[in-house]
Parts: structure tokens; sequence; C-alpha cells
């Protein structure tokens, strides 16, 4: 469940207390994974943005499980025509919590400027991870897993400008993914590499979408 609260659930909060030893999941297991050899990790950077796999994951928000980050909603787009049209529903720069913030910094700096398509992928890739039991459970978690985006220096992400308009679609796409509201053209995918790179994957390849290659 996605932790946007409205007034009425804390007012009925007995209820739900009840209820979620009923509803809530379990969060996913992370699997074991090699560790990367730090030299490659550092030259593959630059560019390719999920690349290695390493079992160290630096998360800022252990305490979220699968079930609590993702909506229940399924491709709920309140009648919304295109995916444009929905960005500009549910426009804001103000994140819900420390998940969307995560996500929005990742969406923001992988892939700012591209079209709506290619910034809501990126965003499915990191909530697939946290979904696949083969990566940390959180989103923050999942994005600052050593090795794996290229704009994480120091387990932080750079600043942001918080008034500018790839901010607000950044934060918008994160939630619209977070809750589901918009059908992935990406199901699945795990991977992502810029165009105009040929890393030699044997992964399954779904889509070019926006500046970048998604595979599963």
């Amino acid at each position: 469940m996605f932790k946007f609260k409205s007034v009425a659930k804390y007012t009925c909060a007995t209820i739900f207390f009840a209820a979620a030893s009923i509803m809530a999941a379990p969060s996913l297991a992370e699997a074991g994974r090699p560790m990367a050899d730090d030299a490659s990790v550092e030259s593959a950077n630059a560019d390719i943005h999920v690349l290695t796999l390493d079992s160290t994951g630096n998360a800022q928000d252990q305490a979220s499980s699968s079930a609590d980050i993702f909506s229940d909603s399924t491709n709920n787009n309140d009648a919304a025509t295109s995916l444009s049209d929905l960005v500009r529903q549910l426009s804001t720069t103000e994140t819900a919590d420390a998940e969307q913030e995560c996500l929005a910094g990742a969406v923001y700096f992988e892939s700012k400027g591209e079209p709506l398509e290619g910034q809501h992928a990126v965003a499915e890739v990191v909530i697939n991870r946290a979904k696949s039991g083969r990566f940390p459970t959180s989103l923050c978690s999942v994005i600052y897993q050593r090795g794996q985006f290229s704009f994480v220096r120091g387990n932080a992400m750079p600043s942001i400008p918080r008034s500018s308009t790839a901010w607000r679609q950044a934060v918008t796409i994160a939630r619209i993914a977070m809750e589901n509201r918009w059908k992935s053209v990406v199901p699945n995918a795990l991977f992502f590499h810029a165009r105009r790179l040929a890393p030699g994957w044997r992964h399954d390849k779904i889509a070019a979408v926006g500046n970048h290659v998604f595979y599963r």
C-alpha cells in the first residue's frame, strides 16, 4: 500500500490497525549477488547507469517494505487520455515521503528532458527492482546500492532546483509510477543503458524509450 494517508485513515486508526495484520504483504527477500569489481564499476558508471550487481545496499528507508511502497491501484489514470494529461492533473513539486523523494531524484538525474514515457520507464526499472527479490526491497536502497547509479556520490544525490519544471515532472512521474496510474511500456524491466552504447548484455531487450534501451 502506498504511503499517501488521508485524514479519514487517521480517524479510523483502530480499523486500520486491526486490518493491517491481514492485509500487509511480506517484504521481498534480497537475493545474494557477487561483488562487482570496483574498477569495472567506475569505468561503466559514466554512461551505463544500471549495469553491475552488488551485494551491498545503502538504504535510507530500510523500514519500508514492498507492500508499503506500492499502491494497490492498477492503471488508475483519473480519466486521463495521455501520460502528459495525467502529469498535468497531478502536477506537484512536493514529495510525500522518502521513497518518493528517492525515486523522483533518480528520474530527474537519469531522464530529465526526455519524453514523459522515457521518464516513466526509468521509474519503472527502480520499482521493478524493489519488487524483484534480486535487489534491495525499498526504492531508496535500490537507488543508493553501490555501483548502480552514476549520479550518486558519497551516498548522496547532488542538489536539485526544486522550482524547476524538470523536478516537477520527476516528482509527478514518481507518484504516477508508485501508484501504478499508467501502464508501463517496459514491463518487468530491470536494466537500462544509454542508446549510444552497446554493452553486449545478454538480458532480454524490451524496448528503446527516450534516450535509453531497457531490458529484463
